[in-house]
């Protein structure tokens, strides 16, 4: 997953059917005007349904790596220990190490 895609409000304009399929990728895409912020758009999938715009936005941004376990648990209005959970239940890894650095990991824990 990727880092939240940026649209201007002429791009929404001009390039409406790249937005929806950026959509339906699972990508969130923020709408500037004028060089601000003004929309956001998110995807319409099972996460929205049942989380709320909040809590999968948090869930994306840990998966796009773009907050920490702990931020996002802040950004869900969440403890960290339930927003791990919520993660599992998403299918999201909380903990996602290349094979080399989990052994790195593991060694220290023992």
């Amino acid at each position: 997953m990727q880092a939240v895609e940026v649209f201007s409000a002429r791009d929404l304009r001009n390039r409406s059917g790249e937005l929806i399929k950026h959509a339906e990728q699972g990508h969130m895409t923020v709408i500037t005007k004028h060089g601000k912020p003004s929309m956001l758009a998110i995807p319409f999938d099972e996460n929205l349904l049942r989380h709320g715009v909040q809590r999968t936005m948090a869930l994306y941004f840990v998966q796009s790596r773009q907050m920490t376990l702990a931020q996002a648990a802040r950004f869900a209005g969440l403890d960290l220990e339930e927003f791990i959970e919520l993660l599992g239940a998403s299918g999201i890894d909380a903990v996602d190490y290349p094979p080399e650095e989990l052994e790195g990991e593991l060694e220290h824990a023992l």
